[in-house]
């Protein structure tokens, strides 16, 4: 369609009779597209659970592995449905997010994607429709979730790349395209495929913002250390030739970097001014005599002069000439080992896909799960994108090969990533699989034919599901969603150990208010504002170095701050629920406006995550309990 008779159907539409605003402002959308992905949106039936109920988090304490110490970092397993469970993240994780990995259904049609608890074939004619549509609402809130230098790495094959690299450039934007990696999962090619041996995949690569300041690189192994063979006061070096050899080239290109420099002969010191000491006029040419430029201008040059040196080419022969190089030290003015640049084709033969499933079976026997990913592959993914306390999520987890990866990767270079992982459990996942595999990963476990294979001790980890809370938004229900809010109000602040709140030597009930802390870092969760008063006692009383983060139960955004006047320089207010909901708007589908139907609840569940350790009260100077 052209342009004009575009410009005259929007006019008619916005005249048009007998349309809602709705209607009108959908049909206007799809003739404003110039240019990207078009597909019809397919509601899940996940989606429209969410329309009537919010998601929590609930803690399966009977699955917590804490014997690593305090100490350890915790990584977090969340049973549940992908959409469910990134919504409780937009709240605990927004921004917080430095590497996302995930592998979704390929959408092969051949019964790898389920949508509406039906499989997706390839006779399908929604088929694309359908997949287009789960992975946007998922990707929108991914994308929340990176950090302001956060990457996302996606597996995918031929079925989806096109489809998967337009919509991830609608989501992030198309200049935060990074990479399009090749990876040879099949050495030996596939005899299924028709035509081709089909022998690869893709790692789809994206940034949540344009232009990262991202380093992506791996240790150097013996070959690229070989090629530093030489060495000055700086450490060791190699020489890299300073004219441009890539893409625009040509002095034409870049004229301004285009300049003479000039060499002596004796010591091969450079200089951009021409003297009897420095003789050897050099510019940069081609070979073939085609004038070129250099890689740095003349005030980077002089910048870093020292590190330019005059090299001879072709030493010894008829064509032996002089150029320029620079020095490209092996280490950082830190002392450290440079990291060498990720190429885009990886073919390592430990990337053999088939190896995933050998490494499976060895930690949990046959027939577990079908194509989990190799360990190499996420070593590589994490080694080169994060750095040692960065935060890793894959929300289609699978067998839990990521979470392996990164305690690997952890005891490796004595990092402390953390790692969250989400899964449904569908035919048991979660608990026989993902959990299971890492847990003995973490405890230690034996191969099929007798070796023993010590754990990964230095980790906790801990395991959810998710809960739901009506949207009604009734006091009943909001207080629900406040007394349920501890444990990700716990994964929010990475505080899990308990502490007593003593006021004057008595304690206040946990039922009221509980308190969780950490060397200096600290969180109190006030479920009933009638203990403030001794809060603050509570706080007045102690030196407080660090401030301590305040989660009230109020109405509203006012987290009664008048309240808290005398310890205001000593924490940070926050009014729940009203946070939890601010962060829920932004990615929970358009509740439905009739009246909601009841949400099941098991109340078992709930009751057992509001259990108080210990069942102690606070009484007041009367004996009355609080």
């Amino acid at each position: 369609m052209n342009v004009e008779k575009k410009k005259q159907l929007i006019e008619r539409i916005k005249t048009l009779e007998g349309l809602t605003g709705e209607e009108r402002n959908n049909l206007l959308d799809l003739l404003r597209t110039s240019y990207g992905l078009v597909w019809e949106d397919r509601p899940e039936e996940v989606e429209e659970h969410l329309r009537e109920a919010m998601p929590v988090l609930i803690e399966d304490k009977g699955k917590a592995l804490t014997d690593g110490g305090p100490d350890a970092p915790n990584h977090v397993l969340i049973e549940g449905d992908n959409l469910e469970a990134l919504t409780t993240l937009a709240y605990t994780h927004a921004g917080k997010i430095d590497v996302i990995y995930i592998d979704p259904p390929y959408n092969t049609g051949n019964k790898d994607f389920i949508y509406n608890d039906s499989f997706v074939d390839s006779e399908d004619s929604y088929r694309h429709s359908k997949w287009l549509s789960f992975m946007s609402k998922r990707l929108r809130i991914a994308k929340k979730l990176l950090s302001d230098h956060g990457v996302i790495f996606i597996s995918i094959d031929d079925n989806e790349i096109a489809q998967l690299k337009l919509l991830c450039s609608d989501v992030f934007g198309y200049r935060s395209f990074l990479q399009q990696i090749i990876i040879e999962s099949n050495p030996r090619g596939s005899q299924s495929s028709k035509y081709f041996a089909n022998t690869h995949e893709y790692l789809l690569v994206f940034s949540k913002y344009p232009q990262p300041d991202i380093t992506f690189g791996l240790s150097k192994d013996d070959d690229d250390l070989s090629e530093y063979k030489y060495e000055d006061a700086k450490g060791k070096y190699r020489l890299l030739g300073l004219r441009q050899r890539g893409g625009a080239w040509r002095k034409e290109d870049r004229p301004l970097l285009h300049y003479p420099i000039y060499i002596n002969p004796r010591t091969r010191r450079v200089s951009l001014t021409e003297s009897e000491e420095f003789s050897i006029k050099v510019i940069p040419q081609r070979p073939s005599g085609e004038l070129g430029r250099w890689t740095w201008s003349t005030q980077k040059l002089n910048k870093q002069i020292s590190e330019v040196v005059g090299i001879i080419v072709n030493e010894g022969t008829e064509n032996e000439k002089w150029d320029i190089a620079r020095k490209n030290y092996l280490t950082t003015e830190d002392g450290e080992v440079k990291l060498s640049k990720v190429k885009s084709l990886w073919i390592e033969k430990e990337i053999n896909y088939q190896n995933g499933g050998t490494e499976l079976k060895e930690i949990l026997g046959d027939g577990k799960f079908d194509y989990p990913k190799p360990l190499f592959l996420l070593l590589k993914i994490i080694a080169c994108s994060t750095k040692r306390h960065s935060t890793i999520l894959d929300f289609f987890a699978g067998s839990g090969t990521t979470l392996h990866a990164v305690m690997q990767l952890n005891a490796e270079d004595g990092g402390h990533r953390q790692c969250i992982l989400v899964t449904n459990n569908e035919n048991g996942i979660c608990e026989d699989v993902t959990y299971e595999r890492n847990k003995r990963v973490i405890e230690g476990y034996t191969k099929p034919k007798g070796d023993l294979v010590e754990g990964l001790h230095a980790n906790n980890l801990r395991y959810y599901s998710t809960g739901f809370v009506p949207r009604t938004q009734s006091p009943h229900d909001l207080r629900r969603l406040v007394d349920l809010s501890t444990d990700m109000l716990c994964i929010k602040e990475n505080l899990y150990s308990p502490a007593e709140i003593d006021c004057n030597g008595k304690k206040i009930a946990k039922k009221y208010a509980r308190r969780f802390k950490k060397d200096d870092r600290e969180m109190i969760i006030i479920y009933e504002p009638k203990v403030i008063p001794f809060i603050v006692e509570h706080i007045k009383a102690r030196e407080v170095k660090h401030e301590i983060k305040v989660y009230v139960n109020a109405p509203g955004r006012y987290a009664f701050d008048d309240d808290f006047s005398e310890v205001i320089d000593k924490i940070t207010l926050c009014a729940i629920p009203d946070a939890i909901l601010q962060a829920y708007r932004d990615v929970l589908p358009k509740a439905k406006d009739q009246e909601l139907p009841p949400v099941n609840i098991d109340e078992d569940e709930i009751k057992k995550a509001l259990e108080a350790d210990s069942d102690y009260s606070y009484t007041d100077e009367k004996g009355g309990n609080l």
